[in-house]
């Protein structure tokens, strides 16, 4: 199968930031599992069978990326895949303290388990899904940030229309 990793996630939604990192995740390992997961600190719009089937219909185009939905422990997860190393994006100075905290407990809980942290490119390095939905829900305009279907998903289910 060659090297393996796993790219966790809420991705409520996915954005064209979170496609980045998964295509040059690609570029790296053989095979991606994009594990999609309702994250206890927020609450989400989409449901995971949704969010799922966006993250597929977007990358449809990738070969050796496969997205499902776990709810064990990270570590636990990446090796029942097979996985040696787990993906986290990191797009500014502020997302290193939490990811630098759950590096080390995913270390302490699996120490043969690396994490890789990807920037994305430069265009989507301020976009969040939490500011998407944000602007969406003010009448604000997503083009370009997130795939065409993901927008209209998001104009629909907070009611705003462009």
């Amino acid at each position: 199968m060659g090297r393996v990793a796993v790219y966790p996630g809420t991705f409520d939604p996915v954005t064209n930031g979170h496609i980045d990192v998964m295509e040059r995740s690609l570029r790296l390992f053989d095979q991606v599992y994009v594990g999609v997961f309702d994250n206890l600190a927020k609450s989400v719009l989409f449901s995971n069978g949704e969010r799922i089937e966006m993250i597929r219909k977007a990358t449809s185009h990738l070969r050796g990326l496969e997205v499902e939905a776990f709810d064990s422990l990270l570590v636990a997860y990446a090796k029942v895949r097979g996985a040696c190393a787990i993906i986290r994006g990191l797009r500014a100075v502020s997302d290193f303290d939490y990811e630098f905290q759950m590096t080390l407990m995913n270390r302490k809980q699996d120490a043969m388990t690396e994490t890789v942290f990807m920037m994305p490119s430069e265009e989507y390095v301020y976009v969040s899904s939490r500011l998407i939905k944000e602007v969406v829900s003010l009448g604000g305009q997503v083009a370009g940030l997130v795939p065409d279907f993901v927008e209209e998903a998001l104009m629909q289910r907070l009611g705003k229309r462009t």
